[in-house]
């Protein structure tokens, strides 16, 4: 069915809205992508927050230009040409695809994309499209801390276990200072006479003297 002038504007005009709010823009060509297959990877694709849009190239050409003032040459929308819009993550879109690529085989495959400011490629959106979304760097990062994080816990749980085992006060292998023994009283009493002794013999001799 033929295309009015007025729905050929309309349809610009959202492909230009649509095309400003992405974070990346990438193209596919099609061929033989079933309805079925097509509403699996758009429900795919919306739950990383993207779009899968089929639109005529002369409308994404426009599209482009207008809204990011670049020229997408004729060779780099080959065959029957779809959009992957990133709206969330600018990779994580383009990585749904891609994993969706593995099981449609040759029925879907990269003719080139707008990433960060620049034109792409196929291989250079192939390659883009393999990188994992900033989701799953977060998670490999905070997993890479947690282990040296799990690891000082169960040292201080062992510790505060050892501690308990064997008493406070041989924490870190010191021993407590021995008391000293008080002297006995036998000890006391024999040093009692020998200061009594030489004090008896003075006056002996006093005695004597006289």
């Amino acid at each position: 069915m033929a295309v009015s002038k007025q729905q050929k504007a309309d349809i610009l005009e959202s492909l230009k809205t649509q095309f400003k709010e992405a974070k990346s823009i990438a193209f596919t060509s099609n061929s033989g992508l079933t309805v079925e297959e097509v509403t699996k990877l758009r429900n795919s694709l919306r739950e990383q927050d993207a779009k899968f849009l089929i639109a005529k190239k002369t409308l994404i050409k426009i599209a482009m230009k207008e809204v990011y003032d670049v020229e997408i040459a004729d060779e780099l929308l080959e065959g029957q040409v779809a959009i992957v819009l990133s709206n969330g993550d600018a990779v994580a879109g383009m990585g749904a695809t891609n994993t969706a690529m593995k099981d449609l085989k040759d029925k879907i495959t990269w003719v080139s994309s707008y990433f960060e400011g620049e034109v792409k490629d196929a291989d250079q959106t192939k390659e883009i499209a393999g990188l994992p979304s900033k989701e799953t760097l977060l998670g490999r990062l905070v997993g890479s801390m947690q282990s040296p994080i799990s690891a000082l816990a169960r040292f201080l749980d062992a510790a505060a276990k050892e501690v308990e085992e064997k008493g406070a006060e041989n924490l870190g292998g010191l021993d407590t200072p021995a008391k000293e023994e008080a002297p006995k009283a036998e000890e006391v009493k024999e040093e009692t006479k020998a200061e009594e002794a030489p004090a008896k013999e003075e006056e002996k001799t006093e005695e004597e003297a006289k």
